[in-house]
């Protein structure tokens, strides 16, 4: 029998011992968290307006746009003494099942006021499967101290064109207003960008423009 006839049943070991010397990639998670990158698709957030007023409308596009049916929505009218958000309508029930959610973002370019966003967040881990059905006072960014919670009048201008004008403005937790600029560089007040009538969206086009906020205060253009 020759030599390297015997050889052959180790053969398939080389690249098993070969691997073995080399530099480990393991991350010790949870221990170790490496930071995301600024696109990641975590969990969602609903944004409010600087005033507190919400930019859901209510229309149910980001429902139709899920391929995976983990989101429902149900709308309801403003009233002039109770107005969630500048529109006609705003989400009065909001819900994503995270059982079923796919993390695709489809949702996200639905959305026609740039309402919901993606967070850089994915800790969804639970043993409850209720606890991963997320509502709306979950999905909300938190008040800042500027604002008001709604309901109330709007306070940015007369209808929803006024709020268009501020470029999509939304505001994240960390304080920071995308698409508002401040005098002071990043660490001065923000104040709204300036904009002109050409940004007003027609009625064939909405142009919220803005960028997606983060709970980890990380803004990136969508």
């Amino acid at each position: 029998m020759p030599v390297l006839d015997f050889l052959n049943p180790v053969k398939g070991f080389g690249v098993t011992f070969r691997e073995m010397f080399k530099k480990v990639d393991t991350v010790m998670y949870p221990e170790d968290k490496r930071p995301t990158a600024p696109r990641f698709h975590g969990h969602h957030q609903l944004n409010r307006w600087p005033d507190g007023l919400e930019k859901c409308i209510g229309c149910e596009l980001c429902a139709w746009a899920c391929p995976a049916d983990a989101i429902y929505v149900e709308g309801r009218d403003n009233t002039p003494e109770e107005r969630y958000s500048p529109g006609e309508r705003y989400g009065h029930v909001y819900q994503i099942n995270y059982l079923r959610c796919i993390l695709c973002g489809l949702c996200i370019e639905a959305c026609p006021t740039r309402a919901l966003t993606m967070t850089n967040e994915y800790e969804l881990a639970d043993d409850d499967r209720e606890k991963l059905i997320w509502t709306k006072e979950q999905l909300l960014v938190p008040l800042l101290e500027t604002m008001e919670a709604p309901p109330h009048a709007m306070r940015l201008g007369k209808d929803e064109k006024d709020y268009y004008r501020l470029g999509g403005a939304g505001v994240s937790p960390t304080g920071r207003a995308p698409g508002m600029s401040g005098p002071g560089g990043p660490s001065g007040p923000a104040v709204p960008a300036t904009a002109t009538d050409e940004d007003v969206p027609g009625q064939d086009e909405v142009k919220p423009g803005g960028e997606q906020a983060t709970y980890s205060g990380q803004e990136a253009e969508l």
